[in-house]
């Protein structure tokens, strides 16, 4: 199954500290990390990560900050 959101969430890579926004996410499976399809803040490269690649950078509705 696949999620595509109407307004991207601003996140950024573990590994990197590149910021992007994710666009959609994709399900795959119970026991399998999702993969997030991200396009990168600086570049507009659009790359795939796992759930554990990436974090939310900011939101206050939810209370994480940066």
């Amino acid at each position: 199954m696949m999620l595509e959101f109407r307004n991207p969430i601003h996140v950024v890579v573990k590994d990197t500290n590149e910021e992007g926004f994710a666009i959609y996410v994709r399900d795959n499976g119970t026991f399998e990390n999702d993969v997030w399809c991200v396009v990168l803040k600086d570049k507009g490269i659009i790359r795939h990560y796992l759930s554990n690649q990436i974090v939310v950078y900011q939101n206050l509705t939810f209370g994480i900050k940066k």
